[in-house]
């Protein structure tokens, strides 16, 4: 191999992993981050009291019922458990699959901050639907309601981190990459390796990075080997004749 090609073939030292993407091509780190925060914060959620109810039938003592968050919006758990599913998706998908993705996380964030808002914006009857939510006896009279702000708020945190990360991937470009080159399929890398070597041994820009090198070499494909000679019948003889 000539020195300049050589030289073009040297490994990137600042290629993460081997792997170096090309210029352009984006990973979804920050939804993937943002994804887990949510669920986490939601998680939480819904093990705080949000609602506390105090009531009273007139013939035992007073009752006081506390409504952790995954009593009083029960979909809480489950929507943390869809946002994790969604992270394992990210790395499985890309494309319009990973946006559409993105528009579904965004919905999950919209239905998750319904709860909240309506607590904190004092919606609807929280004495009723705290009767019936502790199970109250129908003699039972609500006496007293006590709403949770901070369980509402984290909730509300969630529901934002989620909204963000699904924007993200719904505005994710096509050519999005995956989060590392380790999970394309070798077949695939090969096949790219012996492109990019083409491309160097022709004489043009190449990314020639240790990843690429390494998998020209899984290949069978030698980087330090010289072209091979043009075929006889690619160049013309005495004049074009034989």
């Amino acid at each position: 191999m000539s020195r300049g090609t050589a030289d073009a073939g040297e490994p990137d030292p600042s290629a993460a992993d081997g792997g170096g993407a090309k210029p352009g091509r984006r990973y979804p780190v920050g939804p993937v981050v943002l994804l887990a925060i949510a669920a986490g914060l939601m998680w939480v959620a819904s093990r705080m009291t949000w609602v506390t109810v105090t009531s009273s039938d007139g013939l035992t003592e007073p009752r006081t019922d506390e409504l952790v968050g995954g009593t009083w919006f029960g979909a809480l758990t489950p929507l943390a458990l869809v946002l994790l599913a969604a992270i394992a998706a990210v790395f499985a998908t890309r494309g319009w699959l990973r946006r559409f993705l993105g528009v579904l996380v965004t919905l999950v964030a919209a239905v998750t901050a319904v709860p909240p808002f309506a607590l904190l914006t004092n919606s609807g009857d929280p004495g009723q639907r705290g009767a019936t939510l502790a199970e109250l006896p129908g003699r039972a009279e609500v006496t007293g309601v006590q709403t949770a702000v901070f369980p509402a708020v984290i909730a509300l945190a969630a529901a934002l981190a989620a909204f963000t990360a699904g924007a993200l991937l719904a505005r994710m470009p096509r050519e999005s990459a995956e989060l590392s080159g380790r999970y394309d399929a070798p077949a695939v890398r090969r096949a790219a390796a012996g492109a990019e070597l083409d491309r160097a041994r022709s004489g043009e820009d190449a990314d020639l990075t240790e990843r690429v090198l390494w998998d020209a070499l899984d290949a069978g494909d030698d980087p330090t080997a010289d072209p091979p000679p043009a075929a006889d019948g690619d160049r013309p003889r005495n004049g074009g004749r034989e």
